[in-house]
């Protein structure tokens, strides 16, 4: 059975274009996955130890992979496109600002139908979506009516309330 699945993208490291072209690239070879939409492309302010710019995108996919699998999935993608795991106090930590650190890609399981997972590996709804508005923007224009199934509010409603003061603007190549 296909679910549908929304992927927030982010690099802020070397050709920050190509490394997304190339993730949605990958992603679309999985197999059993497909996407669907995808948003416009943003540029955001760094949060927490980053120092470089982000460029910012989701996509809509439809997909066969269970939500642990499609992680695998990503992580491999991941893998294959250089990030490397950040080392002790550099982003393994538990706080969200110590996950903020550069890197070449970044894959995340944003939502995932209707499901919420709590596992040690896998939080879905991503805990951190509410308070990102590098993530909403472009969710936003992809599900703006989609209700966040523990919030029960609109991704519409959470990108209006989010307090995020962090600077994000469309992304203009060669800016």
């Amino acid at each position: 059975m296909s679910s549908t699945a929304y992927i927030g993208l982010g690099t802020n490291l070397g050709d920050r274009e190509t490394n997304l072209r190339r993730a949605i690239d990958l992603i679309s070879e999985l197999a059993g996955t497909r996407i669907t939409r995808h948003s416009s492309v943003y540029e955001s302010e760094p949060h927490g130890r980053a120092r470089n710019w982000f460029i910012n995108s989701v996509i809509e996919i439809h997909t066969e992979l269970d939500p642990l699998e499609l992680l695998k999935a990503l992580q491999k993608i991941e893998t294959a496109m250089g990030r490397k795991k950040p080392a002790k106090g550099e982003g393994g930590g538990k706080k969200a600002s110590d996950r903020s650190v550069s890197r070449i890609i970044d894959l995340d399981i944003l939502l995932y139908g209707n499901q919420t997972i709590d596992e040690r590996r896998l939080k879905v709804p991503h805990p951190e979506l509410a308070n990102r508005k590098f993530v909403l923007l472009p969710l936003s224009e992809l599900a703006p009516a989609y209700v966040h199934p523990v919030r029960g509010v609109t991704i519409s409603e959470l990108t209006v309330a989010c307090k995020d003061d962090k600077k994000v603007h469309l992304f203009r190549p060669g800016r």
